[in-house]
């Protein structure tokens, strides 16, 4: 009797596409779960749910109060950093950062907090507070039933003219007492590659063994590994680090740059893969969870931000390998199962019931504190006006991620403005000083409703274009196809673009020099009253190109 071949599907990377950082990956049995950061979005920590490491739903964000996450005024891309998920055979346990200082200034304010629930819909518990001594926080479940929390420590002293990762600490937490015990120890200060940070511990065949990530999260990150019999150390570092990373070159610091610039960018279709977690799948197969991105052809921009791939790892003379047997990031691993052809999205949102909510984020506040509700008229989603988009408090805007580097999206609304301080439209955004804004409002010198385009470039603010447009009822649109951006609006003799093409280029973390990606969504401001309402009867969002 002719013996069958085992089918295999081709599961192409990122398996969560656009800004989807920093991935922590467990199993629960016969389910694979998945926590990634959120920086300034709300609600924080988006958790996703898998049968087979390919298909992902969007579970639940369990930071969804004021009490678990207070982001009123973080400036961008500080908020949730670093999230780890873990389940110790009754509870899942989440440790996240709320930061609150990253950048302006050398000491980080980065309080960490641990909410521990049975289930991950909830309810989950209040958080408690555990250290600010450094971010990227993860526990450890041992054998023998202690827990141990891992983070990075920040020397604020040595960002003033050195180097302020210092190292990785560790301190035993007491589940009875709610709190840390002991003293942390620096049980490793990292590799060569430097900038240690997003430790994960793991036990395998008698070793701890203590996941990093390094080199910076960007162009030069990677992964890397070592290993001790004891939790305390001391950690002896992987012969073959780093495990993966898209860099090829050599990670000496003082040469990287040199080395960027004749080399460009390296070969591998993912870059900056870095921040890694490991989880053993339900056939006994080891799988890499890391974050990476996807740049705009031939240049050095990833507007959709850092995503999420995952990678097969075997175990070689005790150190975990990418299957591959090279250190560079696969486009695509396999799993059991009939192929399944990769398809772009092609969505239309009603606003009948709170579905699309799944897919969409506020900044930094509640949905309802936002003013957003489906409640007060049939089938339209009401959003009242709130602060401009330049607020790090009140902004009613609601948003979702660009998932390809080409995409088409769209909106149709109600509104009657009175007043140029009163606006609403369709935002194209990456953070307050990096957006484009195509919205209507009033013109109190010709006294009609006008459309207009505004394009802030890197704090720079510039009216771009102003037309006067018939309402009540109106519809914008905005064609991103790479690099090229452009809106337009519907008029009685159809659509038109509305202002030049611009440039997506500055929506990265490239150009910003932050840690999130280009959203796309709906917002509405009043200056004057925060009364004014718009009512959207839609919203798309449609793939033009798979990359």
């Amino acid at each position: 009797m002719e013996k069958k071949t085992a089918l295999l599907r081709n599961v192409s990377n990122p398996v969560l596409r656009g800004f989807h950082p920093d991935p922590s990956l467990i199993r629960v049995g016969a389910d694979y779960y998945l926590a990634t950061s959120t920086f300034e979005w709300f609600p924080g920590v988006r958790i996703y749910h898998s049968k087979n490491l390919a298909d992902w739903e969007y579970l639940c964000a369990p930071l969804d109060t004021y009490q678990k996450a207070d982001l009123r005024g973080v400036p961008a891309s500080d908020g949730i950093w670093a999230p780890c998920l873990s389940h110790d055979g009754t509870y899942f346990y989440l440790i996240y950062t709320v930061v609150h200082c990253a950048r302006e200034f050398p000491p980080m304010d980065t309080p960490n907090y641990l909410i521990y629930a049975k289930d991950l819909t909830g309810p989950w518990s209040e958080p408690i507070y555990l250290n600010s001594s450094g971010f990227d926080p993860s526990l450890f479940h041992d054998r023998d039933g202690r827990k141990w929390l891992v983070n990075m420590e920040w020397d604020y002293r040595k960002a003033m003219g050195g180097h302020p990762f210092t190292g990785i600490l560790l301190q035993e937490y007491s589940i009875e007492e709610k709190k840390l015990i002991g003293k942390p120890k620096r049980i490793f200060t990292g590799t060569a590659i430097g900038s240690t940070e997003g430790p994960h511990l793991y036990w395998h065949d008698g070793y701890y063994y203590l996941m990093c990530a390094e080199g910076g999260t960007s162009w030069f990150h990677a992964v890397t590994v070592a290993r001790s019999r004891n939790i305390d150390g001391p950690y002896e570092t992987h012969p073959g680090n780093p495990v993966v990373s898209s860099w090829e070159g050599s990670f000496d610091r003082t040469k990287m740059e040199q080395e960027m610039a004749v080399r460009g960018l390296g070969n591998s279709y993912l870059k900056k893969a870095g921040h890694g977690s490991l989880c053993e799948g339900a056939d006994g197969n080891w799988y890499l969870a890391h974050l990476c991105a996807r740049p705009l052809t031939g240049m050095p921009f990833c507007p959709l931000g850092r995503e999420t791939a995952i990678q097969e790892i075997v175990w070689n003379d005790g150190w975990p390998v990418l299957k591959s047997g090279r250190q560079t990031p696969e486009a695509a691993f396999t799993i059991p199962g009939e192929d399944c052809p990769q398809t772009g999205e092609c969505r239309e949102y009603r606003f009948l019931d709170e579905e699309f909510r799944k897919d969409f984020q506020t900044l930094r506040i509640p949905y309802e504190a936002a003013g957003m509700t489906i409640r007060e008229r049939k089938g339209y989603l009401r959003i009242y006006g709130k602060e401009s988009i330049f607020s790090t408090f009140y902004q009613a805007l609601l948003a979702r991620r660009q998932t390809e580097l080409s995409f088409r999206a769209g909106t149709k609304f109600e509104f009657q403005p009175e007043s140029y301080q009163q606006s609403a439209g369709l935002i194209y955004r990456y953070d307050e000083k990096n957006q484009y804004y195509a919205y209507v409002s009033f013109d109190e010198e010709s006294g009609k409703t006008v459309v207009s385009l505004m394009a802030v470039r890197g704090g720079k603010t510039e009216i771009l274009a102003m037309e006067p447009l018939e309402g009540p009822s109106f519809e914008l649109e905005v064609v991103v196809e790479e690099e090229d951006v452009q809106f337009f609006f519907v008029c009685e003799s159809g659509k038109r673009a509305l202002g030049p093409k611009l440039e997506a280029h500055i929506l990265s973390d490239d150009y910003t020099l932050g840690f999130t990606g280009a959203f796309v969504g709906m917002c509405v401001q009043d200056l004057r009253q925060q009364s004014a309402y718009a009512d959207f009867e839609f919203f798309r969002y449609e793939t033009l190109k798979l990359h």
